[in-house]
């Protein structure tokens, strides 16, 4: 089941390019310059977010999708996202479970398996911590959770 669901293509919406998982996934069209999200920010934030990135590709390929207010990461589906602000990051992972830690300001439960976890960021080296959680989120981009 595993398999079926992560060979198979993804479908791109005619209008905007995205990719998904999902054949005519509801979405907004419509695209960002990364650099936008930069624009009148620190360059401490801009260390957060390349770190961040750094640490999500050590897993593998990930694309990243510059949207009007949040920097998705997206195997075949969005697991993390990164919302850039003046001198902090805000973000969360998408887990297959709940995880009660000191690292997360708030999980929502959308469902059985799946649990948004939050964060912030506020220096580059509060990334690291966040590799184990990071390495689950990006099983769920890759649906590996829905088998």
């Amino acid at each position: 089941m595993i398999a079926a669901r992560v060979d198979r293509p993804l479908w791109r919406c005619e209008n905007c390019g995205r990719l998904f998982a999902n054949p005519n996934q509801s979405h907004a069209c419509g695209a960002t310059a990364l650099a936008a999200h930069f624009e009148g920010r620190s360059a401490k934030v801009r260390a957060i977010y390349e770190a961040f990135r750094a640490m999500l590709e050590s897993f593998g390929p990930v694309i990243v999708l510059p949207e009007k207010t949040r920097i998705a990461f997206q195997v075949r589906m969005s697991f993390a996202q990164l919302t850039i602000r003046r001198d902090w990051v805000l973000g969360h992972f998408v887990l297959a479970r709940r995880v009660e830690s000191p690292l997360f300001g708030k999980i929502e439960t959308i469902s059985r398996r799946n649990h948004v976890h939050h964060f912030r960021l506020d220096a580059v080296e509060e990334v690291e911590p966040l590799r184990e959680f990071a390495r689950e989120a990006y099983a769920v981009g890759r649906q590996e959770h829905l088998g």
